[in-house]
């Protein structure tokens, strides 16, 4: 079992900056494919980034260029960082672990965090 809590979500304005975490524990997260997801208010919830086991990085097209997730394993911690932000972005982001490789679509998860709200003003 894998417990996760994310931080660093908040208010910023567009073209603003943030980066949020996602500290794990119970297991070590080296042996899970990472993967960040976000749900907007009325919308179903979207991958937004995934880092693999082996630290091959993949994203959702309206992210790339802006947003990037790295991992550091000997803190058990998963980052995104999330640059040139758009109201867009608005929603809350949840971190998520998978037992497998790639994976792009929410089912295909296996836990997950309880999410940080991350508003992006005009």
């Amino acid at each position: 079992q894998v417990q996760l809590v994310e931080s660093g979500g908040g208010l910023v304005q567009a073209g603003g900056s943030l980066r949020l975490s996602c500290a794990a524990s119970g297991r070590s997260l080296s042996t899970y494919t990472m993967g960040w997801l976000r749900q907007a208010p009325g919308k179903e919830r979207e991958f937004v980034a995934a880092i693999s086991r082996s630290y091959i990085t993949y994203y959702t097209d309206s992210v790339k260029g802006r947003f990037t997730i790295s991992r550091d394993n000997a803190k058990n911690t998963v980052y995104l960082q999330m640059n040139s932000l758009k109201p867009e972005d608005t929603a809350v982001y949840y971190c998520a672990a998978r037992a497998g490789g790639r994976a792009t679509m929410t089912y295909e998860y296996d836990y997950w965090g309880q999410g940080t709200q991350v508003t992006v003003s005009s």
